[in-house]
Parts: C-alpha cells; structure tokens; sequence
C-alpha cells in the first residue's frame, strides 16, 4: 500500500496529512472526522436537524478535509453546506457516507438506487468520494446485488470509490471473489482491547484500506490510565497516543469532537513516534 505526506496550507499555518493511495489509485486522507451528532440539536445522534455548520467548519478551519457521514445520520445536508461554506474547493475533500441495509433502503436495486441518489442530492456536492455498505446483511448474496447496484454509480461517476463498513473476513473474501469493483476500504471498531488485528492484517494483506471508527469512544479508566502513562514522555495526550499508534499502522482514524481544542489535538498527531516498547504496550491492551 502506498502512501505519501503531503503539507495542507491553512489560513491559519499548516499542517502535516498523510495519505493512502486506495486500490484503484485514488487517495484518500488517513484522518478525517465523524459527524454522527453533527448540525443536531445538543449534539444528541438522534436530535432535531438544525443544519448547523460552526463545529464542522472549526473542523474544516483546522485542515479536516476527510469527513465521514451516513444515510443513518440524518445529517447529509449539513455536511454539504459546511463544505460549501468553507470556500475551499471541492476537490480537496473527501467526503464518505453509506448506505443502510434495513429492507427499506434495500428491498429492490430500485430502492438502493433511489436511496444513493437521495444522498447525492442531499450533500449537492457533485460527486461522493467514498459510498459503503454500512452494515453486512446475513446473505453474502445479498451483499453482491447491493454492491452490484454501487458499481453502477461508479460507472457513471457520481460515486469515485465504494467500500463496506463493520465486514467481517469472510464477507469481504465473497465480495473480493465475486464482485467487479474491488472494495477500496472496510471500515470497523478498532480500538485498545479491540484491534481486531486479525481483521486489519486481512484487509492489508488484500490491498483494502483498514479504517476505524470509536477509535476511544468505549475505553474504561483504567486502560485510559494506562495510555496517559505512556503519553507523557511525548508531552501527548492520551488520545492522540491512540491516533498515532493506528495512523503509523496505516489505518484511517475518523476521530468526533464538537470542541475545537480537541478537533486539534486529534489532528496534532503526525509529529511524534511511539516507542517499540510503547507500541508493544498499546497492541496487548
């Protein structure tokens, strides 16, 4: 897997991103930010659309460009806007969002498809960078024909990359086996006392990009403990000891805050390196 760093100019200063070139030679920023409870009222995941865009453009104005999003969230639209609000042009984005598998979204190719163009159309940024299936359904057959139907808008190129979303090794391998377009990304759990390394080294091995999600959303005090122990010779917190562990593994991070010193601090991850001792330490949590 290929890989390069690049410098981002900000209004503010710069800042250093790495990216990784995805099988089909596109590139894709190896942190971005979630926005599940983005432009919603209290910042509750199930709260009133408020269309919203301060904390997503704190987000843009700190060198965020890779942004995750979902038909599940509700919230399209506002990442849409903040994009747009930002003034930066469109192709320094990447924007991800996914389809759900409930019978309501997927029944009939009919409704995936009116369902993809709803997402489209809601973002109004002319095309998607990254579109998943946001969970397996139980059939791997199943899978296929809503993955056969995302092949399409890559064709068309409303839609540049497709991947999937909490896949587990065997579901991937039928898709890898059958489908046309290879998945360029699987995105999953990954954090301390969950690596799912069997998972991530699958996906690599493969040549699909490993992306986590929750990255430290279900850590207890204890391991939290453990981490602010090994931050602090790199005057780090213990979250960004996390980020870094799983960018220099080469996994995507798509770390969520609504506070803008820690939307940096989650950035702010790229100019250290983490002791063999340290990394050894965080791999068996």
């Amino acid at each position: 897997m290929y890989c390069l760093i690049v410098i981002m100019e900000l209004r503010k200063g710069c800042v250093f991103m790495k990216y990784l070139k995805m099988n089909n030679g596109l590139s894709i920023p190896i942190l971005g930010t979630g926005t599940n409870t983005f432009g919603k009222e209290n910042n509750n995941f199930n709260g009133k659309i408020t269309y919203d865009t301060k904390e997503l453009r704190s987000a843009i104005d700190l060198g965020y460009r890779l942004i995750d999003t979902a038909i599940y969230y509700r919230n399209e639209v506002v990442i849409g806007k903040a994009v747009k609000e930002s003034n930066i042009d469109r192709n320094e984005f990447f924007i991800t969002s996914k389809i759900p598998t409930d019978k309501a979204y997927i029944e009939t190719d009919d409704k995936i498809r009116y369902h993809v163009e709803q997402s489209l159309k809601a973002l109004d940024l002319e095309y998607i960078d990254l579109y998943l299936i946001h969970f397996p359904l139980e059939e791997n057959e199943e899978n296929l024909r809503v993955w056969k139907v995302l092949e399409s808008f890559v064709d068309s190129g409303h839609i540049k990359s497709i991947g999937v979303s909490n896949f587990s090794k065997d579901q991937l391998s039928y898709l890898i086996e059958h489908a046309r377009i290879k998945p360029v990304l699987n995105q999953f759990q990954s954090y301390p006392g969950k690596h799912q390394q069997s998972l991530i080294d699958y996906c690599k091995a493969n040549d699909i990009i490993p992306e986590a999600y929750q990255s430290f959303a279900k850590l207890d005090d204890d391991v939290k403990d453990k981490l602010t122990e090994i931050a602090k010779p790199y005057q780090k917190t213990w979250s960004q000891v996390i980020l870094n562990y799983q960018v220099n593994q080469d996994i995507v991070v798509i770390p969520k805050s609504h506070n803008k010193k820690h939307q940096f601090e989650n950035i702010d991850v790229f100019d250290f390196e983490l002791r063999k001792e340290d990394v050894e330490k965080i791999k068996q949590m």
